[in-house]
């Protein structure tokens, strides 16, 4: 592969885990009681690595010339994507009560992990495809 894919795709990868942090270190001091977690600043910077997050995946998509019928893995990890941001709106701000919050936190984090596991795997089953 090219230099533009491997800096792409090592680009993607590095913003996934700079995401998935920031996701943690939010959820952790939401279930605390902190308040940073949702100041604007904050806010912000996770819309930032998410949206350049979001264009590197695009890119990669576009460069690779994929598509969700061909690739049945990268169709579960794009339907799994709106399930997670769902999950990890609830976990940092909607649910009601700490117990709530904890539970789709959690459910966030599981849905993530199988995105991860389904990309790494290229299988649609991610880590039970063997």
């Amino acid at each position: 592969m090219s230099l533009a894919y491997s800096l792409l795709k090592t680009t993607h990868m590095t913003l996934v885990g700079a995401s998935v942090l920031l996701f943690v270190l939010r959820g952790v001091a939401t279930l605390g009681a902190a308040r940073w977690p949702m100041n604007k600043t904050v806010r912000r910077i996770s819309v930032a690595i998410d949206t350049s997050l979001l264009i590197a995946g695009v890119s990669l998509w576009w460069m690779l010339g994929m598509n969700t019928t061909g690739q049945a893995w990268l169709g579960v990890k794009l339907l799994l994507l709106p399930v997670y941001v769902i999950l990890g709106s609830f976990a940092l701000k909607r649910a009601q009560g700490r117990g709530a919050r904890a539970v789709f936190f959690v459910l966030a984090l599981a849905t993530v992990s199988l995105m991860v596991a389904v990309a790494v795997t290229h299988h649609p089953l991610g880590p039970w495809a063997h």
